[in-house]
């Protein structure tokens, strides 16, 4: 997949969802670097995308209970397989499911391929919770699409966890998958 040369600024044309993601990490001074490229919609054309940034890019599952109370955004590295059974014992939630894609956007003002932790600036009421796999939470850097599959972000994990989560009023919560 092509890939553009990196940039350290907002992209001039962007969607809105992307603007607001960059407008958030310019205000908070997080320095990043960014690429843009078609529309990734799988974690194979992502892996490519990856190696061009030099950080690996998250997969990113918007999950929920059963009765849909209750939702979550799991970040975890794009080669580990998913088990919700050994999410939801460490996260005391049964039955996990994948999220509709209504409420990815209604809550996290995503759409589905395009999940990312710069969404949770929309989920201002913090019905979210972040799980981060300890490898992502624990790695130097962090990598991301702007909300929007066609560009793709690396920042310091240390002004995600330090900067932008407590800016959107979240914490995050360690597992090991």
């Amino acid at each position: 997949m092509p890939v553009s040369a990196f940039c350290e600024t907002a992209p001039e044309h962007a969607s809105e969802r992307a603007k607001k993601a960059f407008a958030l990490l310019d205000e908070l001074r997080v320095p990043y670097r960014r690429v843009e490229h078609a529309p990734a919609e799988t974690m194979e054309v992502c892996a490519a995308i990856s190696d061009a940034l030099g950080a690996r890019i998250c997969k990113n599952l918007f999950l929920c209970n059963r009765q849909q109370t209750a939702f979550y955004l799991l970040t975890m590295p794009e080669d580990k397989p998913f088990h919700t059974k050994d999410l939801s014992r460490q996260i005391g939630s049964s039955r996990l499911s994948f999220a509709s894609a209504e409420k990815m956007e209604e809550l996290l003002g995503c759409s589905p391929g395009s999940a990312s932790v710069l969404g949770l600036a929309n989920d201002t009421q913090g019905r979210i919770r972040l799980v981060m796999d300890r490898e992502v939470a624990e790695a130097e850097r962090f990598a991301c699409h702007p909300c929007d599959n066609t560009g793709s972000l690396t920042i310091a994990t240390s002004d995600l966890l330090e900067k932008v989560l407590p800016r959107t009023g979240h914490g995050y919560e360690v597992v090991d998958l």
